[in-house]
Formats: structure tokens, sequence, C-alpha cells
């Protein structure tokens, strides 16, 4: 028997103060048995960074949420998909070998890689000049170590506030607050 998802809900309310997007978002999160609460964690980060394109890309006619997650290597783990179907925001949060990478520049008008693990600069270093060429694609380092502290937070009902200034997130809940700052590799 297969082990089943964790189900957590997220109440998050965002001030993005440098794109003028203020939301509460109530979402549901399915956390794949193999996902760490730190990678879960850096999709909802990744979320709350980009919550403002869905005015920017669809003039707000459109949706923001989560892909089905690991089990469907196809889907994004972050999208904003306007209402014809078309996926104008692709994110993917890890580490995606080229060809993934090139079938989402492909399929979307942005991709948004967002790397968070230890050993992401060796990753980076090997994958850079294959990926260069993509125009569509920006890839934004979080430390892992802040990918930690924000696993920390992780817990099945969440009451979260993001603000976002000067490109630095502060993630906070009632466990504490994460500063995040994601750096530009590309």
């Amino acid at each position: 028997m297969a082990i089943k998802s964790t189900i957590f809900k997220v109440n998050l309310q965002i001030a993005d103060i440098d794109h003028g997007y203020y939301g509460d978002h109530n979402m549901t999160l399915a956390r794949h048995p193999s996902e760490t609460d730190d990678r879960m964690m850096v999709r909802l980060v990744a979320l709350a960074l980009n919550a403002w394109q869905l005015q920017a890309l669809c003039n707000g006619d459109g949706t923001l949420s989560f892909g089905v997650g690991l089990s469907d290597p196809d889907d994004p783990d972050v999208h904003i998909t306007d209402y014809t179907g078309q996926k104008r925001l692709w994110i993917e949060v890890g580490q995606p070998e080229e060809k993934p990478i090139a079938k989402a520049c492909n399929k979307s008008d942005h991709v948004l890689v967002y790397p968070f693990n230890h050993a992401a600069n060796i990753w980076w270093k090997g994958l850079e000049g294959k990926v260069n060429r993509q125009s569509k694609l920006q890839v934004l380092y979080i430390d892992s170590e802040v990918a930690q502290q924000l696993g920390s937070l992780a817990e099945r009902s969440m009451q979260l506030q993001a603000t976002i200034q000067e490109g630095q997130l502060t993630l906070s809940s009632d466990k504490g607050s994460v500063v995040v700052e994601p750096i530009r590799w590309k």
C-alpha cells in the first residue's frame, strides 16, 4: 500500500510592498511522502514572492496555484495559468535537469527555478552553460540554512504572514519568523 500525501491547510496573508500586491490566500498543500518540510515551505515562499504576477501577467484573470507536486514531473510546483489554459508562469523548486527546464520554457511565458539545497552551487555550475540560452528562465537561489528555518515553521494548520519589501520576504507565524532574500543566479 502506498503512503498518502500529508495535507496542510494554509492561510497566507501577503503584503508585497514592492509590487503593491496585497492578498489573503487560503490554500491546501499536499506534501508528497518523499518531500521535506523545507521543500514544501520553499514552494510556499515561491508562491508568495510571485503572487503579484497574477495581475501583471493575466490582469487578474487567471489562477495562481500549486501543481500536483512530485507525483507528476511534467507539472510545475507553482504556476499562474490564464483562463485559456496557457501557463504564464512556471515555477520549479529544487534542482531540475536541463530537459525539464527546456520543456517548461517551451510551455510557459516565464520560468523560475528556486534551488535551495546545500549542493545547489555544484548543480548550477554543471547546468549554467546548458541553460544560458533560455531567455525565459530565471534562477533564484535560497540559502539552504534559510530553507531549514522555513521548514521549522511547517505545521498542519498554518497562519502565515508574508511581507515583501526591497526584494526581501519575511515569513512570520506564531512559531517565529524567517527572512528570505533570494539571490539571482540567472
